[in-house]
Formats: structure tokens, sequence, C-alpha cells
């Protein structure tokens, strides 16, 4: 199995030589160096952390190149699709634990929600409100591990929680993930993960390939819409023309940051790399506010929707711990009991 990973490779990069020599567009994407110097960067986060590559490629072409965001999204869809795939691709031939369990019912639920989101949900979104809804999911995941990082550092071996509706939760978090990222292009990887570490009480060093696998897939499926509509669509169309430079300038850099952050994951404490993804997300969400001029009643509405995610995902997390079976709830040393002292009268 392990030379599926170095086929894979020679696909992409056969790919892409192909897309520079035929397609002539090299000149363009090699002004945008810059580019695939940040998803350098992003693939490593999104192979290495909860939060997917697109968590760098949708800021970084929405604020610091001034695009719109539904370009951003596309952007992002498109660019996981080889990035994560190849994180994924990584992870499955080196045989790292997943949490099938979940994530067999999530596929289908984001194969799903995808296209319908895509058609249905996303063009009836604002640009404004994509942007501050990015930051809103971001900055609420990024404060929920200021918060609770000890706790979900805790969590050690596979999941030993177990519910009867574990396919129904699957499928729940796959539909909604699918949908979060037919909207931002990102999403359905912290969906994920949140579930496994908050509900089923799971490793992060587990939840997270289980997320990039989940992430991977969704990015395919999301970026197969886009081309298919792209031949009734002119807006799709513009769409992927004019992403495509950042695309092929991204490629050669992204196909092995993330796997390369996957394998540097396993070397790094946990609480460092948790640590370093709330920075970033509490970062960007700082960076919208004051990109995007939020003040007055949207200040207060984002701030709101950061609380109320947050109070959400507290609450999952309380249920996760009394669901714990009882030999694993908690280790803590038991303290004897003090009993006060009694005086026995003599008749």
């Amino acid at each position: 199995m392990r030379w599926l990973f170095p086929a894979w490779l020679l696909l992409v990069y056969s790919a892409w030589a192909g897309a520079v020599v035929f397609a002539g567009p090299w000149p363009v994407a090699r002004v945008h160096w810059p580019v695939s110097v940040a998803m350098a960067g992003g693939s490593f986060v999104g192979g290495s952390s909860p939060v997917a590559g697109g968590t760098v490629g949708f800021p970084l072409l929405v604020y610091g190149l001034d695009h719109p965001a539904k370009l951003g999204r596309d952007f992002s869809l498109a660019i996981q699709s080889v990035g994560m795939v190849s994180a994924s691709v990584y992870i499955l031939t080196r045989r790292r634990k997943v949490e099938w369990r979940v994530l067999r019912f999530a596929l289908p639920g984001a194969a799903v929600a995808m296209p319908l989101g895509m058609s249905c949900v996303a063009p009836n979104v604002a640009d404004v409100t994509v942007k501050v809804l990015f930051s809103v999911v971001y900055a609420g995941f990024g404060l929920l591990h200021v918060a609770r990082l000890r706790d979900i550092v805790a969590n050690d071996g596979p999941s030993k929680t177990r519910f009867r509706s574990d396919p129904a939760v699957g499928f729940a978090v796959g539909v909604l993930g699918g949908l979060l990222a037919s909207v931002i292009g990102v999403g359905a990887d912290i969906l994920l993960y949140g579930t496994l570490v908050l509900l089923y009480n799971t490793d992060i060093r587990i939840a997270i390939p289980t997320s990039v696998i989940l992430m991977a897939f969704t990015s395919l499926v999301g970026l197969g819409c886009n081309v298919l509509a792209s031949f009734w669509s002119p807006t799709v169309r513009i769409s992927l023309a004019e992403m495509f430079p950042y695309w092929l300038a991204a490629v050669p850099v992204v196909a092995v940051g993330g796997p390369l952050g996957n394998l540097v994951s396993r070397y790094v404490p946990r609480r460092v790399i948790l640590g370093a993804v709330a920075l970033l997300c509490l970062a960007q969400y700082a960076w919208t506010c004051y990109h995007e001029h939020i003040v007055g009643w949207r200040f207060v509405s984002a701030a709101l929707g950061v609380l109320g995610l947050n109070v959400a995902l507290h609450l999952v997390f309380e249920f996760g711990r009394r669901s714990l079976p009882l030999e694993d709830t908690w280790d803590r040393p038991i303290r004897p009991i003090r009993l006060p002292d009694q005086t026995v009268l003599a008749d």
C-alpha cells in the first residue's frame, strides 16, 4: 500500500506539468508565487491540525488579494482537492488510526449536502455574510480550545463512548459540514473533529486524520460540482478561470505540504498544535472585524454568534464526558473521607 502515495504524487505532478505545458498559463501563475508560499503553510496546517488549508487560502484571496468570498470558497475547495487528498492518501497508506465508526456515515452525508448547498444555499448568501460566518465559526472553534485545552488534550486513544445513534450522528455531521463547506469552502473537518473530541472523547491524534479525510472528500465533491456547473453557468466558469492561476501556482507545494504536516504532527505535542490553531482562528476573527469594518449591531451579532457556538460546544462536551463508561470518566486519586471525632461515653 505504501507505493500508492508516490504514485499519487507522480500523478499530481504529471497533471500539473501537462497543464503548464499545454494550457500555457504558467507566466500568469508564476506572478502569484506569494500564494504558493502562503499555501505551503496552509497545507501544512491542513495536514497537521483540525482546520483545513482553506483556513489560510480563504483569507488570502478574500482579504489579501481583495477577491469576492465566492472566489475564496472555490479556491479553497480546489486547492484542498489536492492538498488534503494528498494528506488523506498518506494517512491511509501509512495505516494511521481513523475513527471509521463515525466517518463512514459522515461521507455520504457530505456527498448529499454539498451539491444541495452549492446550488440552493450558497447563491443566496451575501458576500459579507460569508466572511462573517467564516470568522465566527473559526473564532468559536479557537475560543473553545482556549477554554478546554487541558481537557481535550487529556483524551487518549480511540473513542470509549458508544451511542446507538452513531449512524445518525455521523450522517448529520456530514450534512451540516457539507452545507457549511458549500458556503465558506471549509468547515466539515472541524465539525467532525469537534464531534469526535467533545462527544466521543477521541484522541486528537485520531480525530485529526479522520477530519482530514472528510474534508478531502467534501472538497472533491465541491470541486466536481463547480466543474459540472461551469458547463451551463457563466458565473461559475468565470470564477474557476479567475482562481485557476492561483491554484496552479500552489499545487506543487500543497501536494507535499499536507502529508508533511501530518507526519510532523505525530512528533509535536498536542498542546502546541491546538494552541497554535486557536491563535490562528482568533487572529482571523479580529482581522475580519477590522477589514470589513464590522461595528455596531453587526459586531454584536458576530460576538453573539461566537458566544452561542461556544455554549453549544460546551454542552456537547459535558454530555460527552457524562456518557463515558464509569471506569473512564475521571482519573482522579481517591481521597480519604475524614469523619468527625466521636466521643464514647462510659456507663
